[in-house]
């Protein structure tokens, strides 16, 4: 019986341990994202600035 508590808080502990990866995944997933717009939008600037010249 022992053993079967055992294995299930192991469990139990991964599966936060996942959850909390898969979290960190998706905000990591969006931090990127708002990144990527942000360069995009001073990629443009400066091209604008170089067209006007």
């Amino acid at each position: 019986m022992k053993s079967l508590v055992k294995t299930k808080r192991i469990r139990s502990h991964y599966t936060v341990l996942i959850l909390a990866f898969l979290a960190s995944l998706v905000t990591g997933c969006a931090t990127i994202e708002g990144a990527g717009e942000d360069i995009e939008t001073a990629g443009d600037a400066v091209e604008d600035a170089t067209d006007g010249q």
